[in-house]
């Protein structure tokens, strides 16, 4: 079986390499079954394997190859492997040499021939290892714990913040060594840190919440200057090859830009810092124009790493539609503005990219650009005024990604539209139009208008009415792959930002309706301390049904789940909510204790659970604005905002529906039990 990503490189070569072979397919058809999986599609399946990987070899990643029983269990697996007369190092779990992926059909072959028995033996000890480690948190609570279900306490985001600290990048910003990824979800913790309620700040303290802020802000100004960021285009590329962020892996992934644009953002509304509005501007632009923007509404997946670097070449290179030479610059913007923006971006005769971050020699003489300085000192450098300057960088930006767009083919598209990744991109780009309404109507405008049409497009198209259901994945039609949680988790995230953003209660009723449906499906109802299942537990073909609790490239579902039932419990007064939410937090709350780090998102949900929810319900039109207005003020978190004169939520929340709204307009702040009129306390 392989489980694999459309834009892997790993799974390009492979594909090239072996699955082309007919030395390959010759014995892989004749001895085996061969699968292959979409991880997009099916990354339930892909997770499994991807966790024996990992386990038995120290390391994972894409192509996962894996070798399984008819039972489905595993007997062997690696990444990637070279093809017939290719001598590249493999990874694998038995094979200590380095070998190719011929030799290891041929070696499995005479294992499964001569030792089956041995072989089903070993996967089974192997399976039932994999399972107990699934179910560690679980069993954990039936040995006897008996803390109450909102029993973690605030002192853990001091604990995580302290992690956080000693992993900072000084000198790069960034919490990791080189390859070096943003890791959003972390990001947005600790941003938030200082714009929880008192007594977070008590805890952590109010200087360590501060210096969390700017760790982050610094790191994302890293980020927007670096070679992980499209200078010339729009977007972010997925993670960085350096420590410095200057040359990026290039595939451009929609979680990543969805996840980002919530980070710029949340660091703009805190600091008011010119240069993360520009970030916010630039992901919301790529996010709201082809190719990513799909024609029907919705988002695409992904941009591919590897293009041609002309119409005329037949041989694709990693990031060629992203580099430039010396000459190019001189010829697209003449010598004296080419001599200038080359300048700023750091461009070079003999190309930026160091030979030992080049092993396949794609970028001798080319550069990948990062901005190495600013307008102010390049105009001191080169005797212009810097309003002069600024012009030249402005305009030559646009004539360069003008030359790409006519000259280079763009890197392929990951056509798929997939729930959970569009439903980070309708809450990033609702908050993005509420936080710009004053600033840019037209921009904020644009933004509203992509999430509307992303979930109106998901309910028409990815939505049974009938058994209020979602299914993953729509390309050229409907796919038939049920909704997984992190859909359910991250689609009613967006709807809620959307429902706040716009005050339109049908997407507050569909999250609702989402919100019963994640939990009559996916819920572990056999345990008081349940949590969310990745799928359902009567889902066909798995060796382990699996809950999600870790935060990794994008947020744990169930830390999601969490924070989505807060919210609603919030703005529809419904307490079996609130319930929930602390019996999900309590499903990974020994895992939580011991590496809180790992579980940033969930440790939001456990400021709810200790502080709870500030509730806002406002009538009048002056008042909206006014609240409006106040929101734009911060971040927010740990508060709802809801509109008193909507007809279902008066229906649906009594306290809501005993709010007068006919007359002079009201707002009515719920906190702890109490309930105050006044903007002043929102």
């Amino acid at each position: 079986m392989e489980s694999e990503t459309d834009l892997s490189p790993g799974c390009h070569v492979m594909e090239k390499e072996s699955f082309s072979s007919p030395e390959i397919a010759e014995i892989l058809n004749a001895h085996f079954i061969p699968i292959k999986i979409d991880r997009e599609e099916r990354p339930d399946i892909d997770a499994i394997y991807m966790n024996y990987v990992q386990a038995t070899t120290g390391s994972g990643g894409w192509p996962l190859n894996v070798f399984i029983t008819p039972d489905l269990e595993p007997v062997f697996g690696g990444t990637y492997w070279p093809g017939p007369n290719h001598s590249m190092t493999a990874q694998g779990t038995l094979l200590s040499r380095t070998v190719g992926f011929l030799e290891i059909l041929e070696k499995m072959k005479r294992v499964w021939t001569t030792q089956e028995s041995k072989c089903r033996e070993s996967a089974k000890d192997i399976t039932r290892q994999l399972r107990e480690f699934a179910e560690e948190g679980v069993h954990s609570r039936q040995m006897g714990e008996e803390q109450e279900a909102d029993g973690l306490e605030i002192d853990l985001l001091e604990e995580a913040y302290q992690h956080f600290l000693k992993k900072y990048d000084i000198t790069n910003g960034g919490f990791s060594i080189a390859p070096k990824f943003p890791t959003p979800v972390n990001l947005l913790f600790l941003l938030r840190l200082g714009q929880w309620p008192r007594a977070v700040k008590d805890i952590v303290g109010e200087e360590e919440c501060s210096k969390a802020a700017a760790l982050v802000v610094n790191t994302l100004r890293k980020m927007a200057r670096g070679g992980i960021r499209d200078q010339i285009g729009f977007g972010f590329s997925r993670y960085s090859v350096t420590k410095d962020w200057s040359l990026p892996h290039f595939e451009k992934m929609l979680y990543d830009q969805s996840q980002l644009l919530d980070a710029y953002l949340d660091a703009f509304l805190i600091t008011r810092d010119p240069e993360m509005l520009g970030a916010v501007y630039d992901i919301a632009t790529y996010l709201t124009s082809p190719p990513m923007a799909a024609p029907t509404g919705g988002f695409y997946s992904a941009e591919d790493a590897d293009s041609y670097p002309t119409h005329s070449d037949k041989e694709k290179r990693e990031g060629a539609y992203y580099a430039w030479t010396l000459k190019e610059f001189h010829s697209v913007l003449g010598d004296r503005d080419g001599n200038i923006c080359a300048r700023f971006y750091g461009v070079q005769a003999d190309g930026n990219v160091a030979r030992e971050n080049d092993p396949h020699d794609e970028f001798i003489s080319q550069n990948i650009l990062n901005v190495t300085t600013t307008p102010a000192a390049l105009a001191k450098q080169v005797g212009m005024a810097e309003s002069d300057v600024t012009t030249i960088l402005k305009e030559g930006r646009k004539k360069l990604r003008a030359y790409r767009e006519k000259n280079r083919p763009r890197p392929a598209l990951d056509d798929k539209i997939v729930v959970c990744w569009n439903g980070l991109a309708i809450g990033a780009l609702a908050r993005t139009s509420a936080a710009l309404e004053d600033i840019d109507p037209g921009k904020a405008a644009t933004c509203r208008k992509a999430a509307v049409d992303a979930a109106n497009f998901i309910r028409k198209e990815l939505f049974d009415e009938n058994t209020k259901t979602l299914y993953r994945v729509y390309r050229e039609g409907r796919g038939d792959t049920p909704g997984f949680c992190d859909d359910y988790a991250f689609l009613i995230h967006g709807l809620i930002d959307l429902y706040e953003a716009t005050f339109d209660e049908t997407y507050l009723q569909f999250a609702d309706m989402l919100q019963t449906s994640q939990t009559r499906l996916l819920h572990d109802s056999s345990t008081p301390h349940g949590g969310f299942f990745t799928t359902a537990p009567s889902s066909p073909h798995l060796l382990l049904h699996l809950k999600s609790g870790m935060d990794a490239a994008e947020p744990s579902p169930n830390s999601v789940s969490a924070t989505n039932l807060f919210r609603l419990a919030s703005l529809l007064d419904h307490q079996p909510y609130r319930d929930l939410a602390l019996n999900t937090i309590a499903a990974f709350e020994a895992e939580v204790e011991q590496f809180p780090w790992c579980f940033a998102g969930m440790l939001g949900a456990v400021v709810m659970a200790r502080v709870g929810v500030k509730g806002v319900v406002v009538s009048g039109q002056e008042e909206v604005q006014e609240v409006r207005r106040k929101m734009r003020e911060g971040v927010g978190v740990g508060r709802t905002v809801a509109w008193g004169g909507g007809e279902w939520l008066r229906g649906r929340n009594e306290l809501v529906k005993g709010m007068k709204v006919v007359g002079k307009g009201r707002v009515m702040v719920c906190y702890e039990g109490v309930c105050t009129d006044g903007v002043e306390f929102v």
